[in-house]
C-alpha cells in the first residue's frame, strides 16, 4: 500500500511571511499604483496641522495612502479600515505595518478636511500631465444625493414665517395687557406694529421681574390674585421670548434657501431621483455638480439649491479656482441653458454647447413649430416690430425687467397688436381680452441661436453623444460601484471632504483600469501581424503529424 504524503503544515513557525510583503503583491495591483502616486504628491501643507511637541504622529502620506486605497475598494467605514490593517496583505503593505485606530484614522480624515481639496486638484493636474486628460473640455451634470440626517427634522421657511407672525401678534396682546410695570413708552410702541426682538422681550421681561421684585408684599385676596397674573404674564412672556429666538435662528440658518434639516443644517430637502415608496417625498440632501472628461472627474461642488440652472456660474468659477483658467468648451444639459448662463460663457470666449429647453424636440423629424407662440413670430431686426401669423404688425410698447433668484435681470422688449377684434384666428391665438401683447427676450434668442449652430455642428454631435457616457456614467459608477448612494458625514464641509476622498479614489481606479485596457491592446497590436503566420506554421505542423500517422500505419500493415 502505497503512503500518502502531505506538504509540511507548521502554522508556528518562525517566519510565515517573506522577508518582503510586497513579494506576495502582484505587480501591475492597484495598491502599486496608489503608493507611487501619493509618494509624487506635494504635502508641504499637512506640515501645519500638527504640532511640534507631544507624542509623534502617523505619517500623512501612510494615512493617505490607507484611506484612498479603502475608498477604492469601496470601504468607507474606519473601523473597517482598521480591521483590514490587521488582517489584509495590501493595507499592511502600504501602512509599513502601522496600526492606526478607527479614532485617529477619522481625526486625520476631519483634519485634513480643506487640504484634500488641493490633493484632489494636484491629481488631476497629474493626470493631465499623463495625457489622460485635456482640461480644455468641462462635461458638467448634477445629481442628488442624500444627507445622513433623519428625514423627519424638516424645517419650512413657510411655516417658520407663519408661526413668528402669529407669535408677533400674541406678544402684542401680552404686552397690551401689562401696562403697570412696563414703561409707558414701550407699552404704547406696542399699537405701531413695531417688529420685536428677543433682546427686547429680554428687557421688558427684566423690568418687570424687577418691578414685581420690589413691589410690597399682597394682604388681601385681589392683591394676590393680581401679583399671581402678573408672574404668569411674565412667565409667559419669557417662553414667547424664547420661541421668537428660536424662530429667529430657523430664519439665519434657512438664509436664501426654503427648508433644511435639523440634525443638518446645511442640507436642503429635494427631491431625489432614489425613490423608494414612489410618492415624490422629499428628503434632506445635496446638489452635487461634478465636470468630468474622458470619465475623470475634473472638478466637484456641493449646493443647497436643488435646481441646476442657479450652480452653473459658480461651478466654473471653481474650475477657475482650482486651474487658474475655464474650460475651452462646455457641455451640458438643457438644465442649464439660462440667459445668464450663456452671457457668463459668451464673455468668457467658452464654446457653450448647452442645450435649451425645446431643442430635443425641435430635432425630431415630424417636429412643426407652433406659429401661435410668441417666439415664433417674425421679427424685423432693422425697424424692431413683429408681425403675427394674421399678418398684422406689432409696434414696440416698451421694455419689462425680470429679476431672477440670482440677481441677474433679463429684458423682455414688449410688443402689441394693433386690432385683434373680428381677426379669425383670434380662438388659436390668445383667449385674453383686447389686443394681444408679446414679450420677447432678443438676447437669449440669439445665445439660443448660437448655441443650436454649436450643438447642429460635427463637432457639437460628437460633444452631445459624449455628453451622455460622461457625467451619467460617472454617477452610475459612483452609486452602484462603489455603492456611495448618500453621504457619511453631517455638515457640508465634512460631505465635502469625503467626497474628496471619494473623487481622488475614484480617478486612481478610472486611471489603472484605463492602463490594464491599454496594455491588453498593447497586446493585441503586438501580436495580430504574427496571427496569419501562427496558423500556416499550425497547419504545416498539422500535415507532417497526419503524413508521418499515415507512413506508421502502411508500415505496420506490411510488417504484419
Amino acid at each position: 500500500m502505497t503512503k500518502i504524503h502531505f506538504r509540511p503544515y507548521i502554522p508556528n513557525q518562525t517566519m510565515l511571511f517573506p522577508e518582503r510583503i510586497d513579494e506576495d503583491i502582484a505587480e501591475n495591483d492597484p495598491v502599486r499604483m496608489v503608493d507611487v502616486l501619493v509618494e509624487s504628491l506635494n504635502l508641504e501643507g499637512f506640515r501645519k496641522l500638527y504640532k511640534e511637541c507631544g507624542r509623534s504622529a502617523y505619517h500623512p502620506r501612510m494615512m493617505l495612502k490607507v484611506i484612498l486605497y479603502a475608498y477604492m475598494n469601496n470601504i468607507y467605514s474606519c473601523r473597517k479600515i482598521e480591521k483590514l490593517l490587521h488582517r489584509d496583505i495590501h493595507y499592511i503593505w502600504l501602512a509599513g505595518y502601522e496600526k492606526p485606530d478607527f479614532i485617529t484614522i477619522n481625526r486625520f480624515r476631519n483634519r485634513v478636511k480643506k487640504e484634500i481639496n488641493e490633493v484632489f486638484t494636484q491629481t488631476v493636474l497629474l493626470l493631465s500631465s499623463k495625457g489622460f486628460i485635456s482640461l480644455n473640455v468641462e462635461y458638467i451634470d448634477g445629481t442628488k444625493i442624500e444627507s445622513k440626517a433623519n428625514k423627519y427634522t424638516f424645517v419650512w421657511r413657510k411655516t417658520v414665517e407663519r408661526n413668528r407672525e402669529r407669535l408677533m401678534k400674541k406678544i402684542h396682546v401680552l404686552l397690551g395687557q401689562i401696562d403697570e410695570f412696563i414703561a409707558q413708552e414701550k407699552s404704547s410702541e406696542t399699537n405701531e406694529g413695531i417688529e420685536f426682538t428677543p433682546t427686547m422681550l429680554t428687557e421688558m421681561a427684566g423690568e418687570l421681574r424687577n418691578a414685581l421684585a420690589q413691589a410690597p408684599d399682597p394682604c388681601t385676596k385681589e392683591e394676590k390674585t393680581a401679583l399671581k397674573k402678573k408672574r404668569k404674564q411674565l412667565k409667559e412672556l419669557e417662553e414667547h421670548r424664547d420661541k421668537l429666538q428660536e424662530y429667529d435662528g430657523h430664519l439665519e440658518n434657512l438664509q436664501a434657501r426654503n427648508s433644511y434639516s435639523k440634525t443638518d443644517k446645511d442640507a436642503t430637502f429635494m427631491r431625489m431621483k432614489e425613490d423608494a415608496m414612489r410618492n415624490g417625498q422629499t428628503k434632506p440632501g445635496y446638489n452635487l455638480q461634478i465636470g468630468t472628461e474622458n470619465q475623470f472627474i475634473t472638478d466637484f461642488a456641493l449646493f443647497s439649491n436643488p435646481t441646476d440652472t442657479l450652480t452653473m456660474i459658480p461651478f466654473l468659477q471653481s474650475f477657475s479656482g482650482r486651474y487658474d483658467r475655464l474650460a475651452h468648451m462646455v457641455v451640458a444639459d438643457s438644465g442649464y441653458g439660462s440667459e445668464e448662463n450663456y452671457r457668463f460663457m459668451s464673455e468668457n470666449d467658452m464654446e457653450a454647447y448647452v442645450k435649451y429647453n425645446y431643442f430635443h424636440m425641435e430635432q425630431r423629424p415630424g417636429f412643426k413649430p407652433n406659429p401661435f407662440k410668441a417666439e415664433n413670430f417674425y421679427y424685423n431686426e432693422e425697424h424692431d416690430y413683429c408681425i403675427c401669423p394674421m399678418g398684422q404688425k406689432m409696434r414696440r410698447t416698451g421694455t419689462g425687467h425680470v429679476k431672477t433668484a440670482s440677481g441677474y435681470v433679463s429684458e423682455n422688449a414688449r410688443y402689441r397688436a394693433v386690432r385683434c377684434e373680428g381677426c379669425p384666428l383670434r380662438c388659436l391665438c390668445f383667449k385674453a381680452k383686447g389686443n394681444r401683447t408679446i414679450e420677447l427676450n432678443h438676447r437669449l434668442r440669439k445665445y439660443r441661436q448660437k448655441a443650436k449652430e454649436l450643438l447642429c455642428s460635427e463637432e457639437g454631435l460628437k460633444h452631445r453623444g459624449q455628453r451622455c457616457i460622461e457625467p451619467e456614467a460617472v454617477f452610475g459608477q459612483i452609486k452602484y460601484n462603489m455603492n456611495y448612494k448618500r453621504f457619511r458625514h453631517f455638515g457640508k464641509e465634512k460631505v465635502f471632504m469625503d467626497f474628496a476622498f471619494l473623487a481622488i479614489a475614484f480617478n486612481i481606479k478610472k486611471m489603472c483600469a484605463k492602463m490594464r485596457k491599454e496594455g491588453i491592446d498593447w497586446m493585441i497590436k503586438l501580436f495580430y501581424p504574427f496571427v496569419p503566420a501562427l496558423f500556416r506554421w499550425g497547419e504545416h505542423i498539422y500535415q507532417q503529424i497526419f503524413k508521418r500517422a499515415q507512413l506508421e500505419e502502411g508500415l505496420l500493415i506490411l510488417y504484419r
